[in-house]
């Protein structure tokens, strides 16, 4: 499996056999979207940062909220959450998705507002790869972050949805989440290659870099 970061919430996770993209986003964000190909789209709500369906091009199919959805050996769960602390009150309703593929199942928290219940945690269960928004606003707060990473106890954390050069929105960088957690210069990489063999014992912080240019 090979993972790759567009910018903000945006993933491209190509397996072997089926190719997902996570929350891709509109051209004003900043980012260089280009054209990229799947078969699969999770969308974790539907502001315009997060379900640029018309960017990803191969017709793919849509995943737009919970459920459980089976395409082509990829299994995928759709499971309810708010993107705020009050119940949605503020900002909506949030969708956490579970992919299994390739014999991994990572944890795809979009924009997460609130802090995981017992019985989120049991739902989630065992999470090889998680992504998780560390930008502070309109998300999880960093103490929360972390305290997330230690109720899933992941194998890989990728952060996403924070501060970079090239986003225009008013969120944090990934500074003080890596602080946080040990990590004092991060070695950024624009592809990420694991199989189920290679995973970590422990949680491992994996930080992705963006295409300047596509």
């Amino acid at each position: 499996m090979e993972i790759s970061w567009l910018g903000h919430s945006c993933f491209i996770i190509k397996g072997k056999g089926k190719t997902v993209i996570t929350d891709p986003y509109s051209p004003n964000l900043g980012y260089c979207l280009g054209q990229p190909r799947a078969d699969i789209v999770t969308l974790s709500h539907l502001h315009p940062g997060h379900s640029y369906t018309e960017g990803v091009t191969n017709n793919p199919k849509q995943i737009k909220g919970p459920g459980e959805y089976e395409i082509g050996g990829t299994f995928i769960t759709g499971i309810a959450t708010f993107h705020d602390n009050e119940n949605g009150k503020i900002k909506g309703k949030n969708t956490v998705y579970l992919i299994e593929m390739d014999g991994i199942t990572l944890c795809h928290l979009g924009d997460l507002g609130h802090q995981l219940t017992p019985k989120l945690v049991e739902e989630l269960g065992v999470i090889d790869i998680l992504f998780l928004p560390v930008g502070e606003i309109s998300t999880i707060p960093i103490d929360i972050a972390i305290e997330t990473v230690g109720q899933l106890n992941p194998h890989i954390v990728i952060p996403m949805h924070y501060k970079t050069d090239a986003l225009i929105m008013n969120l944090k960088p990934v500074d003080k989440f890596l602080r946080k957690m040990g990590i004092r210069e991060p070695e950024a990489k624009l592809k990420f290659s694991v199989t189920p063999s290679s995973l970590p014992t422990g949680p491992q912080i994996v930080v992705l870099d963006y295409p300047r240019s596509l």
